[in-house]
């Protein structure tokens, strides 16, 4: 009798599967949520837009042009 083996294959493969989905789960969330990723940028962009924009608003109440 032969065995058949094409199921040790598919659970290899799946297993496999699992864990490079895992990785990519893990690398994606550092960027997004790391020291450097995405949501700090754009906390960091937000705080600099309002920055520019008041100092825009009192250069343009005192008449001054640099």
């Amino acid at each position: 009798m032969k065995k058949d083996r094409s199921s040790g294959i598919t659970l290899v493969a799946l297993v496999v599967t699992v864990v490079v989905l895992l990785i990519l789960a893990g690398v994606a969330l550092n960027l997004v949520l790391g020291n450097n990723g995405i949501l700090n940028k754009a906390k960091d962009a937000r705080q600099e837009y309002k920055q520019a924009s008041e100092n825009e608003q009192k250069e343009l109440s005192t008449g001054e042009d640099e």
